[in-house]
């Protein structure tokens, strides 16, 4: 289970975030790209589902992610992710859930790529209020492959790794304020793949 929530931010305020004391240690940073795909009729989408394959440095993932709630930019969802071979996705041996991972595969014929991500990501771990939380800003676009169609990226995901949900709101309040003054970060309910999704649809 995923818990995570996820904030966006302008431009002008990222200079202003990267002054705050809890973001002064390097942390990582990984370039990230990720293909999304469904069939031709959307079925993952009427599902409220994603199919994922990402590469991490030299490293393919395959990830799925089921329907979850999100409000007030707080995410709770199904996630399963591990290493694959790409173009393979192999559902069977990844996916907990029997029925899920049928279902899947009986899917995997008709899979296609609608859109891609394509984002630095630098990544920090702390503790905050009893939590162990994974805050992860990312800064890209998100295009649809083969056409003009593309969007900027910026935003910042507070993961939690263990500990209380509460902390999660607790930090993100701690970080909108910097030493070079406020900065103005906002829940967002919408996913990198809903919002690829929309930029799909613009094909029409």
């Amino acid at each position: 289970m995923e818990t995570e929530l996820k904030l966006s931010l302008s431009a002008q305020d990222l200079p202003r975030l990267l002054t705050h004391p809890l973001l002064a240690g390097a942390g990582s940073a990984q370039r990230l790209l990720n293909t999304y795909f469904d069939t031709p009729d959307l079925a993952l989408q009427q599902r409220r589902m994603a199919v994922r394959e990402r590469l991490a440095g030299e490293q393919w993932l395959l990830t799925v992610k089921t329907a979850g709630q999100s409000q007030n930019g707080l995410s709770r969802r199904q996630e399963w992710e591990g290493p694959t071979t790409p173009g393979a996705l192999q559902f069977d041996t990844l996916v907990g859930d029997a029925a899920l991972a049928a279902e899947l595969m009986a899917l995997r014929p008709t899979l296609r790529t609608l859109f891609c991500t394509d984002f630095q990501r630098q990544r920090w771990v702390m503790v905050h209020e009893g939590a162990q939380i994974e805050v992860a800003l990312d800064q890209g676009q998100i295009h649809v492959p083969g056409t003009p169609l593309s969007e900027p990226l910026l935003e910042l995901e507070l993961e939690l790794l263990s500990g209380p949900e509460q902390a999660l709101m607790a930090l993100a309040n701690v970080l909108r304020q910097t030493p070079q003054g406020p900065v103005t970060l906002t829940p967002s309910d919408a996913s990198k793949a809903q919002r690829g999704m929309a930029l799909w649809r613009r094909l029409g």
